[in-house]
């Protein structure tokens, strides 16, 4: 039966075979007897030409080149440039070799502010310079100065000797609004001035950046990009007005991924113009302590409030004899404003008061026992500016340890001591003193300030008790 179908199929595949090579015969047989059709040349298409420049379209935004042509020449490179000495090992340090110095230099960016030559910039573009120099969009030079810098808030202000600047025309940062179009300008990794666009993606962010300083964060967040070297260049608005100095990004690879941070052009100007009148910054100080928590609904709600009630809760007065104690404030007062401004929470205080100069007067409303006040308080200044901070041993500058500080360092209350704020790259010690640490005792003996640390100092071989992230430990050191 198997054979017999095999045989029924090859039979049926020989017939097939057969037609096909029949069909294709009689197709051959057909294309030689048919006239062949004459070849049809191809239409050129037509193109839609409009030669017109892109920013002449009506009713819709195509370009912002004009918003941006009178501010570009406002935005400069800012160069530094420092010597620094090689580290050596400390046993080689005993036997008085030194390393050999090395020039650095960096790159940042600036914004003219005054057409007499005031700049807005980083204080990390200018920290330790000893030299800086100026480039101008129209390819014009010039050494600058430093007037005064604030690493507080990362702001610097310089100047260089020149006339007829261009000057940026300055904007509202506070009329922000998330989703507004904004722009930045630099010079990123030196290729010259560098224009992106992005939005406005946050207002009011605090990250963390200036925390080791115990600084004030106010910041716009961008996505328009912001990469090395534009870290002092403007943040520009829709109408080509400056509304922030671009200042630092978060990234994973060192490189722009949407995430940067500008300070509000308001709190730049301030702190410029403290810088310009003084050479420094003096803040407020309200004198109070307060919940790191702000008021929660189920909080308001214990204290006879409304739910919704937004604010911070006085922990304490501090000192017995400050700002807020002489007005009359006290422990379990709720500020919800100042000056009719509300305070959602610890940091809204912080910055408000930190922003307002000494001596000015302020109204602050807060809830005592469910029933609304207001008080008007004079600010004193803030202690961290009154201390005697200065130059423990060679490189390494101390200050007494302010709350300010505990809070930024993250500090037990229980700590005593002075804060090491800085350590000089050319300082012997700096192998051996950590920036943030605070130095509890020297030979044994506790330590308030930089005057009894001072005194307790002796010539050869000490010892210093020093707390750094949470634990205590013994430092030796050669004086």
């Amino acid at each position: 039966m198997k054979s017999k179908s095999v045989a029924l199929l090859f039979a049926f595949a020989t017939s097939l075979l057969g037609l096909t090579a029949g069909l294709l015969a009689a197709e051959k047989a057909a294309d030689k007897t048919a006239p062949k059709a004459a070849a049809v040349p191809l239409k050129k298409p037509t193109l839609k030409i409009d030669a017109s420049p892109i920013g002449e379209v009506k009713g819709l935004v195509t370009s912002y080149a004009d918003a941006l042509e009178a501010i570009r020449p406002a935005v400069v490179s800012v160069t530094s440039s420092k010597m620094v000495r090689q580290q050596v090992p400390e046993f080689l340090r005993q036997f008085g070799a030194q390393g050999r110095e090395q020039k650095q230099s960096g790159l940042g960016s600036g914004v003219i502010i005054s057409t007499d030559g005031f700049i807005i910039t980083n204080n990390h573009v200018v920290e330790e310079a000893d030299e800086l120099k100026v480039f101008l969009n129209d390819d014009r030079e010039y050494i600058a100065k430093v007037i005064g810098t604030d690493p507080k808030t990362d702001i610097a202000v310089i100047k260089i000797e020149a006339e007829n600047l261009p000057a940026a025309t300055l904007a509202d940062s506070a009329k922000l609004r998330v989703g507004d179009v904004v722009f930045a300008i630099g010079n990123p990794l030196g290729v010259g001035q560098t224009v992106t666009m992005g939005i406005v993606s946050a207002t009011g962010r605090k990250v963390g950046i200036l925390d080791e300083v115990g600084g004030y964060e106010d910041f716009i967040q961008t996505d328009a990009a912001i990469n090395q070297g534009n870290s002092g260049g403007a943040l520009i608005d829709a109408r080509g007005r400056l509304v922030g100095i671009n200042s630092a990004i978060i990234s994973t690879s060192q490189g722009n991924i949407g995430i940067g941070f500008a300070i509000p052009v308001n709190l730049a100007s301030s702190i410029m113009h403290s810088l310009i009148d003084t050479g420094t910054v003096s803040r407020g100080y309200l004198g109070v302590a307060t919940d790191p928590t702000p008021v929660s609904a189920d909080l308001a709600e214990s204290f006879g409030l409304p739910r919704d009630t937004k604010g911070v809760i006085v922990t304490d007065l501090n000192p017995a004899d400050g700002p807020a104690a002489k007005a009359g404030l006290k422990r379990d007062d709720i500020i919800v404003a100042i000056n009719d401004k509300p305070v959602a929470s610890r940091d809204d205080l912080r910055m408000f008061i930190a922003q307002t100069p000494p001596d000015t007067k302020i109204t602050v409303k807060f809830f005592r026992d469910g029933k609304a006040q207001t008080k008007e308080i004079t600010l004193g200044k803030q202690p961290e500016d009154n201390a005697s901070d200065g130059e423990f041993i060679s490189g390494v500058s101390v200050a007494p340890l302010s709350d300010e500080a505990r809070k930024s360092l993250h500090i037990d209350d229980r700590v005593e001591g002075i804060v090491i704020t800085e350590v000089a790259p050319a300082s012997p010690y700096r192998e051996i003193f950590p920036q943030g640490a605070v130095i509890a005792a020297i030979n044994r003996v506790p330590v308030t300030d930089l005057a009894s640390a001072k005194r307790l100092l002796r010539d050869g071989r000490n010892i210093a008790l020093v707390y750094y992230r949470g634990v205590y430990r013994y430092i030796g050191f050669n004086r």
